[in-house]
C-alpha cells in the first residue's frame, strides 16, 4: 500500500467510525508503527482534511447538516438521562458552554454521539478529577448539538422542554 492509499484508508476509517479512532488503532490496522500515522495525520491537515485530535484519538471534524444551541438546565443526576435523550433522537452534543459573569464564554468539546460517549463522559465526570462546566453558572449551560435534519433538533427540543430541561 502506497502512502496516499494508506491516507486514503485513514480518511475512510476515521470517517466511517462513531467513535473516535486512535492513533496505535489505526497503525494496528495499517500495519504500520503509530508514528508514520502521525505523520499521515499531519500530512492530511496541511492537505486540508478537518481531523481533529481528541483524548480519545483522531476524529474528522465534518460539520453535520445543521445545529442547534439549547440553553438547559438540570442536577448532575439528570446529566446522563439529558444526554442520552439528545443521542437517541440522533443527534451529536459538539460542545458545552457556560457565559460566565467574569470570563464571558467557557467552552468545551464533548462531541458524543452515542450512548457509549455518555457512558465514557460519566465515567469521567464521576472520577471526580474536574466538575462540570455548569458548576460555575448555577447549572445553568448551553450545547451545540448537531443532527441531520432541522425535524430531528424539533423532537430534540421538544424532548427536552418535556422533561424540563431547556430554560
Amino acid at each position: 500500500m502506497t502512502g496516499e492509499e494508506r491516507r486514503r484508508e485513514i480518511i475512510r476509517i476515521i470517517r466511517e467510525s462513531r467513535d473516535a479512532v486512535s492513533g496505535t488503532g489505526l497503525a494496528g490496522m495499517l500495519h504500520v508503527s503509530r508514528q508514520v500515522i502521525v505523520q499521515d495525520i499531519a500530512l492530511l491537515r496541511a492537505a486540508d482534511y478537518p481531523i481533529v485530535s481528541t483524548t480519545k484519538g483522531y476524529i474528522l471534524n465534518e460539520a453535520k447538516s445543521v445545529s442547534r444551541v439549547f440553553k438547559v438546565f438540570h442536577t448532575d443526576e439528570q446529566t446522563e438521562d439529558e444526554l442520552n435523550c439528545i443521542v437517541d433522537m440522533g443527534g451529536f452534543v459538539a460542545d458545552v458552554f457556560v457565559d460566565h459573569k467574569v470570563y464571558g464564554k467557557l467552552c468545551a468539546k464533548l462531541s458524543v454521539g452515542s450512548r457509549r460517549d455518555v457512558r465514557n463522559f460519566m465515567e469521567e465526570l464521576r472520577s471526580g478529577k474536574a466538575a462540570p462546566l455548569k458548576k460555575l453558572t448555577s447549572d445553568i449551560h448551553y450545547h451545540t448539538v448537531e443532527a441531520g435534519n432541522t425535524q430531528i433538533l424539533d423532537a430534540i427540543e421538544q424532548e427536552l422542554k418535556e422533561k424540563d430541561y431547556l430554560r
